[in-house]
C-alpha cells in the first residue's frame, strides 16, 4: 500500500481527532487497503455483495441508483472524505440499488467492516475516535438525502435549481458554488438538459444568477426583489 503520509490520510474527516501515526496504526491494525480506479468505472455495482467501507481519497464519484430494470438515476457527487458502501457492509442480506461510478481518476481507502468492529482492544481510544466520526458520517449521509428529497419536492424547475444552489453554498461555504457540467447537473435535479438549460439563461436575463464554466451564483438580493 502506498504511504499514509503522501495521502495525509489524518485529513480526512473519518480520522479526525488522530495524527498520522495513529492513522498508520489504524491501517494496519483492520488490514484497510487503497485501491485507484480509472474515470467512468463502477467502484461499486448496484444488488453487489459488499463487506467493506470506502472512503474517497483522491477524485470525484457518483452515486447512482439503479433498479431492476436496469434504468439508472444520478445521485450526489462524493468528493475527498465522502464514505460509501456501508450499508451493504454493515447489512450483508441487504441488496443495495445503487452504484457507485467514478467521476475522475478516484482513490479509495477500503475499509473490512468486521476488521473495524473486532480491531478496538487492539485500538484503544483510537478505535474509539473511528467510531464517534463513522457515527457522524452517517449522520451527514442523511442530511444529503433529505436535501436531495427537498429538492426534488419543489414545483418548479428554478425553485430546484435555487434551492440546490443555497445548499450547495452552504456545504461548499462559499456563494461562488461550483457546479457539474449541465448534462450532469439535470441528472442531479432530474429534469430536462434543454429545458435547464432554459431556465438558465431566462435566470441569467433577469440578473438571478450568473454563471462561469464551472460556477454559478445566485444574487439572493434580485431574487427575494422578485418575490
Amino acid at each position: 500500500m502506498m504511504g499514509i503520509y503522501d495521502l495525509d490520510l489524518q485529513e480526512l474527516p473519518l480520522f479526525e481527532g488522530l495524527k498520522a501515526d495513529e492513522v498508520e496504526q489504524f491501517i494496519q491494525a483492520t488490514e484497510a487497503k487503497v485501491k485507484r480506479y480509472g474515470k467512468e468505472v463502477r467502484i461499486l455495482k448496484a444488488y453487489e455483495a459488499n463487506s467493506r467501507i470506502g472512503i474517497i481519497v483522491e477524485g470525484e464519484a457518483l452515486v447512482i441508483a439503479e433498479d431492476r430494470f436496469g434504468n439508472e438515476t444520478v445521485g450526489h457527487r462524493l468528493e475527498r472524505g465522502a464514505l460509501f458502501g456501508s450499508t451493504t457492509a454493515i447489512l450483508p442480506e441487504y441488496a443495495s440499488p445503487t452504484a457507485i461510478e467514478a467521476v475522475s481518476d478516484v482513490l479509495v481507502l477500503w475499509v473490512p467492516y468486521t476488521s473495524l468492529i473486532v480491531a478496538g482492544p487492539k485500538l484503544g481510544r483510537v478505535h474509539g475516535i473511528v467510531m464517534r466520526n463513522l457515527l457522524r458520517a452517517f449522520c451527514r449521509k442523511n442530511v444529503l438525502m433529505m436535501q436531495k428529497l427537498e429538492v426534488l419536492s419543489q414545483k418548479t424547475l428554478r425553485e430546484r435549481l435555487i434551492l440546490y444552489l443555497l445548499q450547495q453554498a452552504g456545504r461548499q461555504k462559499t456563494d461562488c458554488v461550483k457546479v457539474p457540467g449541465r448534462v450532469q447537473l439535470a441528472k442531479e435535479l432530474e429534469c430536462n438538459r434543454s429545458a435547464l438549460t432554459r431556465e438558465i439563461g431566462l435566470m441569467k436575463e433577469k440578473g438571478l444568477v450568473e454563471c462561469g464554466p464551472d460556477w454559478m451564483r445566485l444574487d439572493e438580493a434580485r431574487l427575494r426583489e422578485e418575490r
